[in-house]
């Protein structure tokens, strides 16, 4: 049944994005409709990268995807099946726009601009998720416990030393600790050689699903939700029109918060925007308690052991596939294979996934009004680290819809920048 609706702003996605823009301006007592194409109910879809993530509330995570010595290892990385950055071969052709940004973006001048940028945005990332958590009754799901990232051998622990000044020098908290400090923190692991640097400020969230369940329920008590698929912006002369099947509706202003799925919206608003698509994995085994207490990135192994509650969450590696082909058997394996190298009691994992990282080539989210005006603005594109970004990037739109100054240049994320 096509249902005609009126509204001050549309926010298109219902992702965590969606969701915290949703929450932040309906706190600021504005109108809002939140356009989502699953069930009532359904926090995120099952192939979302809402549903299967880390957990992370990175701060530390401010370099991007694309760095000088990805680019030296672009070719092996990208054609050999067991890297922790991978093609499928069938999706090169459509690929190629894609990948040739990445790779000029991946220059050590663009790099360095990329990462501090990423920084910025990620400065705020854990108080901004500790009040929301707060607000949202869910302080319990934010653990405090840092984050380790794991070198099993000296060489690799020596060749850490610089990469963390550099993160220190944007801000991020790190000490490198020894082999025997690791022991101490977790004696599950196995013995390494080298030791691991520790993020002391940042937070985790042992069930994120949980939380954005909270996050969706509050959205719910405050505004309307529509199960459809927009496909369809037009702008007209008191505002832009949203359509899809049984959908109509027109609003003040539009947020594009899709997530992968943004690029169409993004083109009718006038935007070509180069996103594509990181395909995410993860395995989980049920257990009470799993053997780590804080999330831990064995770093040659491109995956993360995440201590969710009740569960232990493999999670990591990016696959460039787009959205149609099915799961790789093949990653999910060597998601398998690597845990059991490190636990090698571990049986037979009790669920796998694969869900969609919307994903940009210099590793920027797109965030702020488009060339064609401010009634559209665009919040997607933050690839790993959508999860982190979400309260920050609800605060920049809710001030821009608000006519407020967002207290950052917001150049580098602009739709237009490419």
């Amino acid at each position: 049944m096509l249902r005609h609706v009126t509204t001050d702003i549309a926010i298109i996605g219902g992702g965590v994005i969606g969701l915290a823009i949703a929450e932040r301006l309906t706190a600021e007592g504005r109108e809002v409709v939140l356009i989502d194409p699953n069930p009532a109910g359904a926090t995120v879809s099952q192939n979302a990268a809402s549903y299967g993530n880390a957990g992370t509330i990175a701060d530390y995570a401010v370099l991007p995807v694309g760095t000088p010595d990805v680019l030296r290892n672009l070719p092996s990385l990208l054609f050999d099946r067991n890297s922790p950055l991978a093609i499928r071969r069938a999706a090169l052709p459509a690929l190629m726009p894609w990948l040739l940004r990445f790779a000029l973006q991946s220059l050590p001048a663009a790099a360095e601009r990329n990462a501090r940028n990423i920084a910025r945005l990620m400065a705020d990332a854990c108080p901004d998720w500790l009040d929301l958590g707060a607000r949202l009754g869910g302080g319990d799901i934010l653990k405090k416990r840092g984050c380790l990232y794991v070198y099993e051998t000296a060489k690799g622990f020596r060749a850490a030393g610089r990469d963390m000044d550099f993160r220190r020098s944007l801000g991020v908290s790190v000490d490198l600790i020894d082999p025997a400090t690791l022991r101490q923190m977790e004696p599950a692991l196995p013995e390494v050689e080298g030791g691991a640097a520790f993020f002391p400020k940042a937070v985790f969230l042992n069930d994120p699903g949980r939380m954005v369940g909270l996050l969706a329920a509050e959205v719910a008590s405050r505004a309307e939700r529509l199960q459809a698929r927009a496909e369809s912006l037009e702008r007209q002369g008191d505002g832009v029109l949203v359509t899809g099947p049984g959908l109509r509706l027109k609003a003040r202003h539009v947020v594009i918060a899709a997530g992968a799925h943004s690029r169409k919206l993004a083109a009718m608003a006038g935007d070509r925007v180069p996103l594509d698509t990181e395909r995410g994995y993860h395995v989980e085994w049920d257990m009470a308690h799993p053997p780590v207490t804080r999330p831990t990135c064995p770093t040659t192994r491109g995956f993360y052991l995440c201590p969710m509650d009740g569960r232990l969450r493999v999670a990591g590696t990016v696959e460039l596939g787009g959205l149609t082909a099915p799961p790789s058997p093949h990653r999910i394996a060597k998601l398998v294979e690597g845990a059991r190298e490190i636990f090698p009691d571990l049986p037979a994992p009790d669920r796998e996934w694969m869900g969609f990282r919307p994903s940009m080539p210099d590793s920027l989210p797109v965030i702020g009004p488009g060339r064609a005006g401010p009634d559209v603005i665009h919040a997607y594109g933050h690839g790993h680290l959508g999860l982190s970004m979400a309260p920050v990037t609800a605060r920049i739109v809710a001030d821009l819809l608000a006519g407020r100054d967002p207290s950052m240049d917001l150049a580098p994320y602009l739709p237009g920048r490419f």
